[in-house]
């Protein structure tokens, strides 16, 4: 796989909350608890219409979490608002390192983190379009006509990638690993459709037979 560098100019961006909890690693629930106790300051997001997130917001949501079995939730808080007061842009963040009373805190490692599952969610989005000539505009993963939530739902349940690839042979590794990144940053609407595999056989071939089924045939 070429990997093609994103402009960081291009993340810095309102994420929505599941975009949000993509790149800070958390949970949805996780990403309303911020929110809903008040835990960062307020210019990191907006609840206008829609809860939204500055982009360094999920840096210092993931040390929220991450560090909550060594440091208790008043230090964690505190070290957010030293991190804020100190290291206020997103290439600032990258190296910073506040100090509160006995402890030091590192950011980088976590602004690393944070930094590669954003730059994994836009090659996610570049991967996918919509267009209302293929499946009648189902987002699908581009030069093909499969869905990415087919893809995601049946690598999210378990699937291996070796097994959907010989049922889309069409398709690359790491498209299908986008493809899970895709699905949780813009969850599809409505009862999620389960993808399954009959063991040893191609997909194509069992549509048909559902198809022909279906038709008396």
């Amino acid at each position: 796989m070429v990997v093609t560098e994103v402009p960081m100019e291009a993340l810095m961006e309102r994420l929505t909350t599941s975009e949000a909890a993509v790149a800070a690693g958390v949970s949805i629930p996780q990403i309303h608890r911020i929110i809903d106790e008040k835990i960062l300051p307020e210019d990191l997001y907006s609840t206008t219409l829609m809860r939204t997130f500055r982009t360094d917001a999920c840096v210092l949501i993931a040390f929220y979490f991450e560090t909550a079995d060594s440091l208790t939730a008043q230090a964690r808080i505190r070290a957010i608002r030293n991190a804020m007061a100190h290291c206020s842009s997103w290439e600032q963040l990258s190296h910073c390192t506040v100090e509160d009373r006995s402890v030091t805190v590192d950011f980088s490692a976590i602004w690393n983190a944070v930094d590669d599952r954003l730059h994994q969610m836009m090659k996610a989005r570049e991967m996918v379009i919509e267009d209302p000539e293929i499946l009648s505009g189902t987002p699908v993963i581009k030069g093909t006509r499969v869905s990415v939530y087919d893809i995601a739902s049946a690598f999210d349940s378990g699937t291996s990638v070796d097994r959907i690839l010989r049922s889309y042979p069409s398709l690359k590794d790491w498209q299908i690993e986008l493809a899970s990144v895709y699905a949780r940053a813009a969850p599809q609407r409505g009862r999620p459709k389960r993808t399954t595999f009959t063991s040893g056989s191609n997909l194509s071939s069992v549509k048909r037979r559902l198809r022909s089924s279906s038709t008396g045939g």
